[in-house]
C-alpha cells in the first residue's frame, strides 16, 4: 500500500525519502537544536548572576567564565537557527521559536529550582501540538534557492507590492514612536516585527546561497548575496535597537509573547510574499499550519503569563535552592532582574558577613 501525502514527497512502503524531505528534516533538527541552545545558555547566564550576587563578589559578570559558556551557547545555537533557514522554508523554521521558551521553561524547572505551574503544563503540552501540526502541515516542496532565482523573487510584483506595503506601515509607526513619541508597546513591537521580514529574507538567502556554494556552485559573485548580506546585518541592529527599547520600557512577560506572535507572522507573511512558500499547499495543510501556529502562539502565551508577577512577589532569594548550595539564607534584592546586577552596597555585604558570623 503507498500512502502519499499531499506534496506526494514520500513513500511510505519503500520508505524513501526526497531531498527536499532530508533537507526539510535537517532545517527543523537544526532549529530545535539551535533554540534549546539559546535557552540553556539564558539560563546558564542568569545562574552566572546569581552565583555572582550570593557571593557578593566585586568582579563583574563579564569576568565570570559561566557567563561567557552561556554566551559561547547562545553564539552556537543562533548559527544553527542561521544554517536551518538553508536547508527548510521561512513558515517552518521561525515558528519554532517556541521550542526555546519550552526549553527555557524546563531548564529553569530543573536546574535553577523555579516553580512549576498549571499554565506551564498546560502551555508546554499546546505549544508542542502546535509544533507538530507546523511541521506536519508545512510545505515540503523546498528548491535549491541559486543567485538567479533570489534575483527573480526580488522583481515579482508580488514581493513588490508586499515591499511598498511594509514601507508605508513602517513609515507610520516611525512617525507616531519619534515625532509624537508613542511608545506603546504594539508600535515598538509593530516595528520589530517589520525589521525582522526583512531578517528572515535576508537570512534565508544569504544562508542558502551559503549552502549552495558549500555543494561546489559558486554564488558567491553574485551581487545580489552582498546586498542581502547588507539587509540583513542592518535589519537585525535596528531590531535589536527598538527591542531594547520594548524590553526597558515593558516587563517581560509582555514583550516576550508579543513579540513572538509579532514575529512569527511577520516571517511567515515575508516568506510567502518573497519565496511562495505557500504554493502547492492545499486548503486542508494551509488550515492545519495556521491552527498550529495559533496553538504555539497560545502556547507561548501560557507559559510567560504572571511569571514575572510571581517573581516580584517573592521578597527575597532562596540560595538554598540553587544546587550545589546547602545554605538557605536568603538576600534581598533591590532591583535583581536577568542580564543586570544588583548594586553590590554595604546592605548586602553586610548581610554576608552576618552569615559568616553565623
Amino acid at each position: 500500500m503507498v500512502l502519499l501525502l499531499d506534496n506526494e514527497t514520500y513513500i511510505a512502503t519503500s520508505g524513501v525519502w526526497k531531498p527536499e524531505d532530508k533537507n526539510n528534516l535537517l532545517g527543523v533538527l537544526l532549529a530545535i537544536l539551535g533554540n534549546f541552545l539559546i535557552s540553556i545558555s539564558l539560563n546558564l547566564q542568569k545562574y552566572a548572576h546569581l552565583r555572582l550576587a550570593y557571593r557578593a563578589d566585586q568582579r563583574t559578570y563579564i569576568k565570570s567564565k559561566l557567563w561567557w559558556c552561556g554566551i559561547l551557547l547562545m553564539g552556537i545555537g543562533e548559527l544553527g537557527n542561521f544554517a536551518a533557514y538553508g536547508f527548510a522554508p521561512v513558515i517552518l523554521i521561525a515558528p519554532l521559536g517556541c521550542t526555546s521558551v519550552i526549553g527555557s521553561s524546563v531548564i529553569s524547572l530543573l536546574f535553577l529550582q523555579e516553580t512549576l505551574r498549571a499554565s506551564d503544563l498546560i502551555g508546554g503540552t499546546v505549544a508542542v501540538t502546535g509544533t507538530y501540526l507546523l511541521v506536519t502541515f508545512s510545505t515540503n516542496a523546498t528548491e535549491e534557492l541559486t543567485g538567479v532565482k533570489i534575483q527573480q523573487y526580488v522583481v515579482r510584483w508580488e514581493f513588490l507590492l508586499y515591499l511598498i506595503l511594509e514601507i508605508i506601515i513602517f513609515c507610520v509607526l516611525l512617525y507616531f514612536y519619534k515625532i509624537k513619541d508613542k511608545k506603546h508597546i504594539v508600535i515598538v513591537l509593530m516595528l520589530v516585527a517589520l525589521l525582522a521580514s526583512a531578517t528572515v529574507i535576508s537570512v534565508k538567502a544569504v544562508s542558502s546561497l551559503l549552502v549552495v556554494t558549500v555543494k561546489g556552485k559558486m554564488q558567491l559573485t553574485y551581487p545580489i548575496f552582498y546586498a542581502m548580506l547588507v539587509v540583513m546585518i542592518s535589519s537585525c541592529i535596528f531590531q535589536v535597537k527598538f527591542l531594547s527599547q520594548a524590553r526597558q520600557l515593558y516587563s517581560s512577560t509582555e514583550v516576550l509573547p508579543i513579540n513572538f506572535v509579532f514575529f512569527t507572522t511577520s516571517a511567515i507573511i515575508a516568506g510567502i510574499a518573497f519565496y511562495d512558500e505557500f504554493h502547492g499547499l492545499s486548503f486542508l495543510n494551509v488550515l492545519m499550519f495556521l491552527f498550529g501556529s495559533l496553538l504555539s502562539f497560545l502556547g507561548v502565551f501560557l507559559i510567560t503569563r504572571n511569571r514575572e508577577q510571581q517573581d516580584l512577589q517573592l521578597s527575597y532569594i532562596n540560595f538554598g535552592q540553587v544546587p550545589g548550595k546547602k545554605l538557605t539564607s536568603t538576600i534581598q534584592p533591590n532591583s535583581f532582574s536577568y542580564g543586570t546586577l544588583q548594586t553590590e552596597d554595604n546592605s548586602v555585604n553586610s548581610q554576608c558577613k552576618e552569615r559568616k558570623t553565623v
